[in-house]
């Protein structure tokens, strides 16, 4: 049954032509980047559904290209709106909508405290990869130095969706016709993937809770 399953779900995603698929999961990424639209966008989940049709190791790099260029577009479309009207933005919400002010004023401080390494850390976290661009630019960071500070960190994340999702793919592409149940090995390295990720963003935010809080550092 669960064969079946994975059968017609890479059956499906592969009847996709590989650039169209590839541009789809850029254009994911450059929505789930984007501000307030990175709050129910799943980009990661895209990327892998993609990744797992990828037969050749170009598309897996052009899968990795494809996903550094959205997130990139979508953190700078950010970054660009936080320069142009973050001030606005941040009135306005005081006004309408208090306790995303709170949240607001909280990454500021995050953003002020801990500086670039709070740009690469909030592609893991949840919420701050969408308010932390839009407030970098706000606060009137360099574009370069964004820049400099956000492109490892979405390398990273691309690089490990992108493989997570291709190596289950190929792995269950070579024991299907061998071994009954492939697919149980397939949903146990997505499986494996997701909890290493849950994990390691559960330490990241651990250890920078207390950048987060709301108070004056001596």
């Amino acid at each position: 049954m669960i064969d079946d399953a994975i059968d017609l779900l890479l059956e499906t995603v592969g009847s996709v032509d590989p650039l169209l698929r590839t541009l789809l999961a850029g254009l994911a990424m450059v929505l789930e980047t984007s501000v307030l639209l990175g709050l129910v966008m799943p980009g990661d989940t895209v990327v892998i559904i993609a990744a797992l049709a990828v037969e050749e190791w170009p598309w897996w790099l052009g899968l990795i290209a494809a996903t550094v260029l959205g997130a990139l577009c979508g953190e700078s479309i950010g970054f660009a709106i936080g320069r142009w009207i973050g001030p606005a933005i941040d009135r306005w919400l005081a006004r309408r909508w208090p306790k995303q002010s709170v949240r607001w004023r909280r990454t500021e401080r995050y953003l002020a405290r801990r500086g670039g390494i709070a740009i690469f850390l909030s592609r893991f976290l949840p919420v701050a990869h969408s308010l932390v661009p839009l407030i970098a630019g706000s606060a009137g960071m360099p574009y370069r130095r964004f820049l400099a500070w956000t492109l490892p960190a979405c390398l990273l994340w691309a690089s490990a969706y992108s493989s997570a999702g291709w190596l289950a793919g190929g792995t269950y592409r070579e024991l299907a016709d061998e071994l009954h149940g492939a697919g149980f090995v397939l949903v146990g390295v997505v499986a494996v993937f997701i909890v290493g990720v849950w994990v390691a963003k559960r330490l990241i935010s651990r250890g920078e809770a207390r950048h987060l809080e709301d108070r004056v550092e001596d």
